[in-house]
């Protein structure tokens, strides 16, 4: 790369409310040198050896960032069966026949990605439809939220299943009302009844995956994640290991932040690492913890009961002592939380826990915020916590989550615009591969409120965010979840030379929908083209 580098003759939205618009971004040696307009720019700086390099007239915003997904999930979308998307039990079951086909007898057939809300034609598929299709090898299917498994008798069978087996705390084998046989469905942590027997899968074909999943991620714009996945890459060491290699030594480019599990804590004690170790490509990150589980399987923590299910509460994933002694574990480290809350009850746990302790040095993270309470508001609202929050939620869980929750409740729900104006720091994120990796989706569902193409003005619209506040998320937003405001998340001088280049101007679009017919043509990280 030559020492500077003139990006010129944009329409560059640099976030940074000194200086929001500007025409031209001067780069040096991986930062932002300079900002300005075309014509000053090139007489500063536009000496013999600058680079330039002309944006045609086109939109810019600083590099957008994904504050919540999972590469490795992404990455096993590119290496097992995607079921994502797919409209109906019997497309299900034709992919779920195409893949066994190719698969020998005995060895497992793996997927992920299927939502039964999304069928305009049947239901779940039955224990005794999937035998039906994959009779010779054992299936474990992840359904999109990762709280709910479909698998088939071979499976059951390889795991040594009896009707009185001890199931894992927290977990439900679901039977059948009347033959009291499984069903074929397993909830939360039922599925380790299962996973124990699944061969891992191969160091490199993991490693493999995940650089799929990272030039997929940059491909999309994305120029940081925030990624959780040591518990599907094989413990926190191996981890470590790969994202090292694929950033640090052979120079893939995302800038990664690692969110660990919480059973892997004393590890990071053990190799003296904590929230921030690493560089600015790769950092370690908070410790992540569940608080409850999800709307789906009504398994998400409500402060009243459930509208369709009026004996159901939902389910603490600990008792609130024991969530107690996480955090105080945690916090003995100096570390931040990112804690899963769905519900407002398990939101108000977690705070109730939180104001008993000191701040750290970096921000908790609350992950998700699907349902608050106004009372809540002015305590989530501290700068040393931030919601880190998924806008197409709004598309995977609407209309039925009305039905979960009923209508006095929905003004809580998916709440972005009264988290914002209330004064909480929010962070935008796609939760991928629950929710697709591309961040444009997640800005048409937090300006829309609906999905893509459909024909109403949007879900709870009072809720609705400007492109503005929506791609601040994306970008302001992410810098501050990892504390690195001072360095991303804006185009200013000093920053990290970080940016996203898109086919059109988003804020002058006359109808939101046209942002899913933008691109992306530039993914700059470090000054370069990635």
């Amino acid at each position: 790369m030559l020492s500077k580098t003139i990006f010129t003759n944009g329409k560059v939205y640099t976030m940074d409310p000194k200086n929001p618009i500007v025409e031209a971004v001067v780069v040096e040696n991986g930062r932002i040198a300079d900002v300005g307009s075309h014509h000053e720019m090139n007489l500063q700086w536009g000496v013999a050896g600058s680079k330039i390099i002309d944006l045609q007239g086109k939109m810019v915003t600083p590099g957008l960032i994904d504050s919540h997904l999972h590469l490795s999930g992404v990455a096993f979308n590119f290496l097992d069966l995607n079921l994502a998307g797919v409209k109906s039990k019997s497309e299900m079951l034709e992919k779920i026949r195409e893949k066994a086909n190719t698969v020998s007898p005995g060895k497992w057939l793996i997927g992920m990605g299927w939502d039964e809300n999304l069928f305009n034609e049947g239901t779940i598929p039955t224990i005794e439809e999937l035998d039906h299709v994959a009779p010779h090898c054992p299936i474990y299917l992840k359904r999109i939220c990762y709280h709910a498994f479909l698998v088939n008798s071979k499976a059951l069978e390889m795991c040594h299943y009896h009707p009185s087996i001890e199931v894992p705390k927290g977990g439900t084998v679901v039977l059948d009302s009347y033959t009291k046989k499984p069903t074929g469905l397993l909830l939360e942590s039922a599925s380790k009844l299962i996973t124990e027997y699944i061969p891992e899968k191969t160091y490199e074909e993991l490693k493999s995956g995940l650089e799929l999943a990272m030039n997929y991620a940059i491909k999309k714009g994305l120029t940081s994640v925030h990624t959780n996945d040591p518990a599907y890459l094989g413990g926190f060491d191996q981890t470590y290991r790969m994202y090292d290699e694929l950033i640090n030594h052979e120079h893939k480019g995302l800038r990664c932040n690692l969110l660990i599990d919480y059973p892997y804590l004393s590890r990071l004690k053990d190799r003296g690492m904590c929230a921030g170790y690493g560089n600015e490509k790769l950092q370690i990150g908070a410790i992540k913890i569940f608080a409850d589980g999800a709307f789906g399987r009504r398994t998400a923590l409500l402060s009243e009961p459930y509208h369709d299910e009026p004996s159901q509460l939902g389910e603490a994933m600990f008792e609130q002592d024991v969530l107690y002694s996480m955090v105080n574990e945690i916090r003995n480290q100096h570390m931040p939380i990112a804690v899963h809350t769905i519900g407002d009850k398990a939101l108000e746990n977690v705070l109730d826990i939180l104001d008993q302790f000191p701040k750290v040095k970096y921000r908790d993270r609350i992950i998700h915020v699907s349902l608050i309470r106004q009372e809540l508001l002015k305590r989530l609202a501290d700068s040393s916590r931030i919601a880190d929050i998924q806008p197409r939620f709004i598309v995977g869980d609407y209309p039925w989550v009305k039905e979960r929750l009923g209508d006095k409740r929905e003004q809580y729900l998916y709440a972005w615009k009264t988290l914002l104006s209330s004064g909480v720091l929010c962070a935008g994120g796609s939760d991928a591969p629950v929710e697709p990796v591309d961040p444009l989706l997640g800005i048409h569902a937090a300006v829309t409120r609906r999905a893509p193409f459909e024909n109403h003005n949007g879900w709870n619209q009072q809720e609705k965010l400007s492109i503005h506040e929506a791609i601040q998320l994306f970008t302001v937003g992410g810098a501050y979840a990892t504390n690195e405001e001072q360095i991303k998340g804006t185009i200013s001088r000093g920053k990290l030379a970080d940016m996203t280049v898109y086919s059109k101007n988003l804020f002058t679009l006359e109808d939101p929908d046209e942002l899913l017919q933008t691109n992306i043509d530039m993914t700059i990280i470090d000054g370069e083209i990635k």
